[in-house]
């Protein structure tokens, strides 16, 4: 028989179990500033709040009026500023094991001194890992929240959005409108000229819908080629002119596939929110308006219109 090792199951010696606790009081309880700034940063994911601690942690050791913060994430752009700027300025790129995580820029009325920018490089040196973990943690979320082909956000993402819409519907009387766009008979551009064309049209589809609408509005695959827009502080007059142009647009793709050129339409839905009403009461809506723009021939719109509105 082979010998088995006896597992100690008496635990840690006291004298390191008390060693333990000490280390962790002092950690815990450490007025060291680059300590501090470590035990906060590692309390949260989100990285505006990081990016506030590190301001405040920062502007104890070297005053400044002011501080920014930009980073590409994925799709999203992500800007951080506090306070406001003067005619001396640090900037730094945050790097970590080759990968970059940021630019950082502080700035104020009087000139940084060389022991002054030591020390932000020293702040900024203990911050990096807990700021690399947020920016990757924005990362996965987004991934998440996007449609990998046309790289617009998901259902998922859109179903969020019409929740937070409803609620703020609710509470500011403002007027959201929704639009639903199917692409007419896609199914026989795939089964006429394969999977790899449909999938093109598709990224197309969605680079022309985000051209139609406005910066405010928000573009998001809703299913196999169907989209949604979502317009906030419109009502179902402009979104109908909103849906119009969408048409246009969408009309105007055009795939070469060696003897024939392929183009394709779409039909739209669209329905204003009502007081009260339920983000799935209102996607009915706009999925039975679409459902009649598809019934009166496609390439049309028509508007889920509420008598009274």
């Amino acid at each position: 028989m082979k010998n088995i090792p006896r597992i100690n199951k008496s635990g840690p010696q006291p004298q390191k179990l008390a060693a333990l606790r000490q280390a962790h009081r002092e950690w815990s309880e450490s007025p060291d500033v680059l300590t501090r700034l470590t035990r906060r940063l590692s309390t949260t994911l989100k990285l505006e709040t990081q990016l506030a601690i590190l301001a405040e942690e920062l502007s104890s050791v070297v005053p400044f009026d002011c501080m920014n913060y930009r980073h590409q994430i994925a799709a999203r752009e992500f800007v951080y500023a506090t306070g406001m700027g003067g005619p001396h300025r640090c900037d730094y790129r945050l790097n970590l094991e080759g990968s970059f995580y940021g630019t950082l820029s502080l700035s104020r009325r009087q000139k940084f001194t060389e022991q002054e920018l030591e020390g932000i490089e020293l702040m900024l040196a203990a911050a990096i890992c807990p700021v690399r973990n947020a920016c990757q943690f924005i990362a996965i979320e987004q991934a998440a929240l996007t449609d990998s082909l046309t790289g617009v956000p998901n259902k998922r993402a859109m179903d969020e959005v019409l929740a937070r819409a409803c609620s703020l519907g609710d509470r500011h009387g403002d007027n959201y409108s929704l639009i639903l766009c199917d692409l007419d008979h896609f199914k026989d551009v795939n089964d006429q000229h394969g999977h790899v064309v449909g999938d093109h049209i598709l990224k197309l589809a969605a680079a022309e819908l985000e051209k139609a609408v406005r910066n405010s509005d928000s573009v998001y695959r809703f299913g196999g080629e169907e989209f949604a827009i979502l317009l906030p502080h419109t009502d179902e007059c402009h979104a109908r002119a909103v849906a119009d142009r969408i048409l246009e647009y969408i009309r105007s793709i055009s795939v070469n596939c060696g003897d024939v050129d392929v183009s394709v339409t779409t039909s739209c839905g669209v329905a204003q929110r009502l007081p009260d009403e339920s983000a799935d009461q209102w996607l009915a809506r706009a999925d039975e308006a679409l459902y009649r723009a598809k019934d009166h021939g496609r390439n049309c719109t028509r508007v889920f219109a509420v008598i009274g509105n």
